[in-house]
């Protein structure tokens, strides 16, 4: 089937509009079908000041898209091992503090290490490490539970590469796959692409924002969800994200920095519509489904593959949303703020927005999935 010209013009109506009614300031949306890319658009400008224009080549924070190139990077190192992710993390790593826990209940947040009783900083790989490993779970593999680990994802992972490539994550991602892929997508940047990162602005909370559902949570003392996004502390400031620091760091959870382009052709990659270092085993993984049900910090429906969400569905089959269009093959990541992209196997579609403006959302926001529903309006 091949992708529709109406659609991508439909695309393109909704991005131009996004700027005139949505408060964006500056971004780009690139898709990719079967190798080849068909729309690739950028406009507005990459600081607050408005001026600096926004360009394809702009990177800008991604947050939690980040994790989907983490998991792709263990599962890579894992087979590079003659492991696979239904090996135990205590073969690796052995004071993880679950002996039954495989790599794909790790990468699939059924572990209950989303919140550390220990205090650690994320700029301490040590401290946070110690404090997983002192960490009583909230939950275990096995027990119908999960949660999203919205932080202390970015360590296990690391950590588990860390002791298999001698390396940190983020090195292996550059040099072992985005690097000779030649993709925008960095966990890690170099100073020398600095002067090409946008510059972040916060999203505003809205009258009854903090008042019920995920939100509420967060703002409420002791509560699952906030001790989840505050553990490990520090980078918690949307303007923390707009320093060298952060972007240099690699953090595997939340420290990603792409454009539109770099994160679809990953996704081109992780669907198999192109060749690349992810193997058609690692391609697997990263699409099949490990966990739904109700999460235990997002408070919604969630589905889980190996670092990668997919919309849930209901008893009878059917998706319950689709922020990864209509396909139940479809996988991705969205990042804090806005930011999103994912792989569709069955059209060969890879999707990627990325944006400045900040909204309130651990989802999707209505700029990015009113691209998507356009995009498939006649696939």
């Amino acid at each position: 089937m091949s992708i529709s010209p109406a659609g991508l013009a439909a695309v393109a109506r909704v991005f131009e509009r996004n700027f005139h009614e949505q408060k964006e300031l500056g971004a780009s949306v690139c898709i990719y079908w079967r190798g080849q890319q068909v729309l690739s658009l950028a406009a507005g400008f990459a600081d607050r000041e408005k001026t600096q224009a926004w360009t394809e080549e702009t990177l800008a924070p991604v947050y939690s898209a980040t994790k989907a190139a983490a998991a792709a990077t263990l599962l890579h190192v894992l087979e590079m091992q003659g492991m696979s992710e239904k090996n135990l993390v205590r073969e690796v790593w052995p004071a993880f503090p679950i002996a039954a826990a495989s790599f794909a209940h790790l990468l699939s947040h059924q572990c209950g290490l989303a919140a550390l009783d220990q205090g650690s900083s994320v700029w301490d790989h040590a401290s946070v490490i110690a404090a997983i490993e002192a960490q009583v779970p909230a939950w275990l593999p096995g027990d119908g539970r999960h949660g999203y680990h919205p932080r202390t994802f970015g360590f296990l992972v690391d950590e588990c590469v860390r002791r298999m490539a001698g390396k940190p994550l983020g090195e292996v991602w550059a040099q072992q796959i985005a690097g000779p892929m030649g993709w925008d997508f960095w966990i890690g940047l170099p100073e020398s692409e600095w002067s090409r990162v946008a510059s972040l602005v916060p999203g505003r909370a809205e009258k009854g924002d903090t008042e019920q559902g995920f939100y509420k949570e967060f703002m409420t003392a002791g509560t699952m969800t906030r001790r989840a996004f505050l553990s490990p502390s520090g980078l918690h400031a949307v303007q923390e994200m707009n320093d060298s620091k952060a972007w240099a760091a690699g953090f595997p959870a939340m420290g990603g920095l792409a454009s539109a382009k770099g994160l679809a052709e990953f996704y081109q990659a992780a669907i198999g519509a192109i060749e690349s270092p992810l193997s058609p085993a690692v391609q697997r993984v990263l699409r099949e489904l490990q966990v739904q049900g109700p999460d235990l910090v997002l408070l919604q429906q969630t589905a889980f593959t190996c670092g990668c969400q997919k919309d849930p569905v209901d008893a009878a089959g059917k998706k319950m949303r689709q922020l990864y269009g209509p396909h139940l093959s479809a996988f991705g990541h969205p990042g804090a703020g806005g930011c999103h992209a994912f792989g569709d196997p069955d059209e060969g579609i890879s999707f990627a927005y990325v944006m400045n403006q900040m909204a309130l959302s651990v989802m999707p926001s209505a700029r990015s999935t009113a691209m998507v529903e356009a995009l498939y309006r006649d696939v």
